[in-house]
């Protein structure tokens, strides 16, 4: 069986939620169908349309049953040499990470504050219930 060959501006015109397409690896999928299931919302497959968005697809990590069932949307192989240059399956360039000092021991306050504050708030919460019933007054 043939597979069918489109470039990259063919692809790229299926580029909103009545008729969405991706290029992954090199291949064009018609997911259309799969935006109203997609896991993580149909607008993270939206803004992957008009590149090629098999970074995209690699860094979530998909499930295997989730590479498997691709292949009912493959409607195509994409000529890679129309993808522009941008839009190549290229790593990022490098980033300077900022100081681990200052990066660690402003995520251990985070942390601590993630876990102890909503603690506090309860405990809170706690001690006025029950000083708030024993200063009222009984009625007769």
């Amino acid at each position: 069986m043939s597979s069918k060959i489109f470039t990259f501006e063919d692809v790229a015109k299926h580029n909103h939620k009545n008729d969405c397409w991706l290029i992954i690896n090199g291949k064009a999928y018609d997911v259309t169908p799969f935006l109203d299931d997609h896991p993580g919302g149909d607008e993270v497959l939206l803004t992957s349309t008009a590149k090629d968005a098999t970074i995209d697809f690699e860094d979530v990590g998909h499930s295997d049953s989730a590479v498997e069932m691709m292949q009912k949307y493959l409607v195509g192989e994409v000529d890679t040499n129309t993808l522009p240059e941008k839009a190549k399956h290229n790593p990022p360039p490098p980033t300077l990470a900022p100081s681990s000092s200052n990066q660690s021991s402003a995520g251990f306050v985070l942390q601590f504050l993630q876990y102890v504050l909503p603690l506090l708030i309860l405990g809170f919460a706690f001690a006025l219930q029950y000083y708030g019933k024993k200063t009222k007054p009984e009625e007769n």
